[in-house]
């Protein structure tokens, strides 16, 4: 329960800071107020799941932060997908060995749109 009430608040302050930036800032970021607090909202398993799924498609992690808007829409479509908890078991498992064992993810096309493998 502590840990939550301690996640609630470090968000909550986070929030904070996001609201006393700058539009210079903001610029600078290349992000609105709106995309970093929906980054600030993801759960700390959603880039772990990104990462083992491009893994699946043959994408390094490197290359797949390389490219922020395409990372940044990964990241919202993971957090807001609704077999994110049947992905996490299937990925842990090692149920999803290949692309086309992914093919329910929402985001199998980004994924095989960068991926070496033959999907």
């Amino acid at each position: 329960m502590f840990d939550r009430i301690r996640a609630f608040l470090d968000r909550w302050h986070d929030l904070k800071s996001v609201d006393a930036l700058s539009d210079r800032e903001l610029d600078d970021l290349g992000m609105s107020r709106a995309q970093i607090a929906e980054f600030i909202a993801i759960p700390a398993d959603v880039p772990d799941r990104i990462a083992r799924m491009a893994a699946v498609f043959g994408i390094p992690e490197a290359e797949l932060q390389a490219r922020r808007a395409d990372y940044l829409e990964l990241l919202s479509t993971c957090h807001h997908c609704p077999d994110r908890a049947a992905c996490t078991l299937a990925l842990h498992k090692g149920d999803i060995r290949s692309p086309a064992d992914a093919a329910f993810c929402p985001n199998a096309e980004i994924y095989a749109g960068r991926s070496p493998l033959a999907a």
